[in-house]
């Protein structure tokens, strides 16, 4: 097993002596996978790791995730990583539906298992082939532990003072179309939210609207989320959530959106930031849809950037580079490095990014796009057309940096 020339220990303490994220590749044995991974260790000695597993080779699915576990247990076990340290599995499928039986009966792609829990989504869009099924998994380390219990769809991270939510999956199938099922879906997290003492406004930090048929049935989730938000006093003159809509085939026939949604509790307004780069992106709510372009998270020592869907975008909401893929990525990731800009960071601080295309022929100039521009940086690949069809490219992700902010909690 390799890791480009680097050893375990020489990894962990460069992230942990330089506070800053470090993007590595590892070469499992025996399986032909792909595993990219980024690390940022803060002063407190909590570690934050992002993983993307690609299968190199052509196999049926349950061949593909068969390898896909190997070389997962193997880079965990590489890092002395608890499989109970994972917080978040998404698999990005070329066939959710029928993909389904194969998903359940291996444990770390079954939403159900619980040992250990860990939130677990399926998203139908298709990955650059030869593979049928993709992995990004999140995993935090800390030496004092962590506590983790899965209530419904949503994992719970219990941290003292704050606690973390991640909810998969949600749908609204007791409805037929795309706006009255987004009304289901948000009235089921509303429900969780009470339950747990937090509200759309003060606690959701980022959610991911996976939308079947996108250039059907957006309009129908964006008029339902914009009357829902202005019921809740999330306006224009307040504050959106930073959010992700694109296409992506739920796991259900019957479904025509489905979410995901991370939210904080205990949270303090005082820790979060709204993100604009107006010399690059009007507001969303110009052209009719309601999310941040980006939200920060201030924690005692590190910030989360989470970085909304971004495509080629210039300030009056046009397409900018109409028809040309790879200058459309370079616009996007400018809009980015624009907004991380506006929190003190960079592209190089990002922990990996999604890059949604519209016509699978452009996956592989995408992948190589990247690797030119970033170098190591994990990137999935996936075909799912963006919501207006010019975009032919919209890239999203998160970046941590180093804080020192003794007022507010650890993360």
């Amino acid at each position: 097993m390799m890791d480009s020339g680097q050893n375990k220990n020489e990894t962990t303490c460069a992230a942990a002596m330089n506070h800053r994220v470090t993007c590595n590749t590892f070469e499992p044995e025996g399986v032909p996978v792909q595993v990219r991974y980024a690390i940022f260790c803060g002063q407190s000695g909590i570690a934050e790791y992002e993983f993307y597993l690609s299968p190199t080779q052509h196999g049926c699915v349950d061949v593909q995730l068969d390898w896909l576990q190997s070389a997962y247990h193997q880079v965990l076990q590489w890092l002395n990583l608890e499989l109970a340290s994972g917080v978040f599995r998404r698999f990005l499928c070329s066939d959710p539906h029928n993909q389904a039986p194969e998903l359940e009966a291996h444990a770390f792609s079954n939403p159900k298992h619980d040992d250990p829990p860990c939130a677990v989504s399926w998203v139908g869009q298709p990955p650059l082939p030869p593979a049928k099924v993709v992995l990004w998994a999140q995993h935090i380390d800390d030496p004092k532990g962590i506590k983790i219990k899965r209530d419904g769809a949503t994992l719970m991270l219990d941290r003292g003072d704050l606690s973390h939510h991640w909810t998969t999956n949600a749908t609204g199938v007791r409805k037929h179309s795309s706006f009255d099922q987004t009304q289901c879906i948000f009235e089921d997290y509303e429900q969780y939210l009470g339950k747990h003492d937090m509200t759309l406004a003060d606690h959701v930090i980022r959610t991911w609207f996976f939308v079947r048929h996108v250039d059907v049935n957006y309009e129908g989730l964006i008029v339902s989320r914009r009357e829902l938000f202005e019921k809740r006093g999330l306006t224009s003159k307040t504050h959106y959530i930073a959010s992700t809509g694109i296409e992506g085939a739920p796991p259900m026939d019957r479904a025509k959106v489905a979410m995901d949604a991370y939210a904080v509790g205990g949270i303090d307004n005082k820790q979060v930031q709204y993100i604009e780069a107006l010399d690059h992106l009007g507001p969303t709510h110009v052209y009719g849809v309601t999310f941040e372009r980006a939200t920060a998270v201030s924690y005692r020592d590190r910030k989360h950037i989470f970085i909304s869907g971004t495509a080629s975008i210039d300030p009056a909401g046009n397409i900018v580079h109409e028809g040309d893929v790879s200058k459309q990525l370079d616009r996007a990731l400018e809009n980015v490095d624009a907004l991380l800009k506006q929190c003190g960071a960079s592209l190089s601080d990002m922990t990996g990014y999604y890059a949604y295309v519209r016509d699978p022929s452009d996956q592989g100039l995408i992948r190589d796009r990247f690797k030119a521009i970033l170098g190591d940086v994990p990137v999935a690949v996936v075909v799912a057309p963006v919501c207006r069809p010019g975009w032919l490219v919209e890239i999203e992700g998160r970046a941590i940096i180093a804080e020192n902010n003794p007022q507010f909690p650890v993360f």
